[in-house]
């Protein structure tokens, strides 16, 4: 079994299908045909069923990708460990991250990476939620994830470190006129703009609602980065993490915390094992912090 035979079969399966792997690959599509074949006839079990032109996983297929991508990392942080002894830190690191934590602490890490690994290139990925960043590391996708959860987020080899409590605030447009810390009850009547659900923000509004029992939404959206445009129209308030406080407030945007706060933990996960020195480089600098 080659490296080049499972880098095949996961560009496969994530270009869905020969034809679009092989072009993002440049190789001939022959070419990847019989490395899958050699693959397969090793491993003694078929990893596609092929269903006229397109190629489905099979059962067996299932199970290896998620190790196939796992062992690539693994030779990636082997091989990155051996080309960086005696200098730094240096190569990509792929981070999974929800849409609060890609804004902060990503954005401040990113920043002290910059300033004393430069040579480590971070590469992310958004989440919808904090299981779907945790499935990204699990999985292989990504060797890091950044999210908030409200329990410990857990699995199978999975190292998880609290990073902080994260704030959600009540942000409004201009000339709302409500003053000081806000409480639920002061929401009744409010027109809100909501993220679509399985996100954190969205997991809180629907608490919120349920209990006071007269929010309005205005507008659901796929998009996150439209939600502050939308709050700035005067569309809706909406509930955000506390690391848009800032833009919130620059763009005009009035932006009140809750009376109690309204706080969720943030978290920093990986897979245990070996990891590349960029990863590493990651890590003790987001737990530095």
């Amino acid at each position: 079994m080659e490296r080049r035979q499972l880098e095949y079969f996961v560009a496969i399966v994530e270009h869905g299908g020969f034809t679009h792997a092989a072009r993002a690959l440049r190789v001939a599509q022959p070419s990847l045909s019989r490395a899958i074949g050699k693959l397969e006839h090793e491993l003694g079990v078929a990893l596609f069923h092929r269903v006229g032109r397109n190629a489905v996983l099979s059962n067996a297929g299932e199970l290896v990708v998620e190790r196939a991508r796992l062992v690539l990392r693994d030779l990636d942080a082997l091989r990155a460990a051996a080309r960086t002894v005696g200098g730094g830190a240096a190569g990509r690191v792929d981070v999974a991250a929800t849409s609060s934590s890609a804004l902060e602490p990503l954005i401040s890490i990113i920043g002290s990476l910059r300033e004393h690994h430069p040579g480590v290139l971070v590469s992310t990925s958004s989440a919808l939620s904090a299981a779907e960043a945790v499935a990204m590391v699990l999985q292989g996708r990504c060797e890091v994830g950044l999210c908030g959860n409200a329990e410990r987020p857990a699995g199978q080899g999975l190292v998880a470190h609290h990073l902080r409590d994260e704030e959600f605030l009540l942000v409004t447009p201009p000339g709302t006129g409500l003053t000081g810390p806000v409480t639920h009850d002061d929401l009744r009547g409010m027109r809100f703009v909501v993220t679509k659900p399985a996100t954190a923000v969205r997991a809180l509004f629907d608490q919120i609602a349920e209990r006071v029992g007269s929010l309005h939404i205005a507008a659901e959206v796929g998009d996150r980065s439209v939600v502050l445009p939308m709050v700035l129209r005067g569309i809706g308030a909406s509930l955000m993490p506390d690391g848009w406080r800032d833009l919130a407030t620059r763009a005009g945007a009035e932006v009140h915390h809750f009376a109690p706060r309204e706080r969720l933990p943030q978290w920093l996960v990986h897979r245990s094992g070996p990891i590349t020195p960029a990863t590493q480089a990651f890590l003790d600098t987001t737990l530095a912090r």
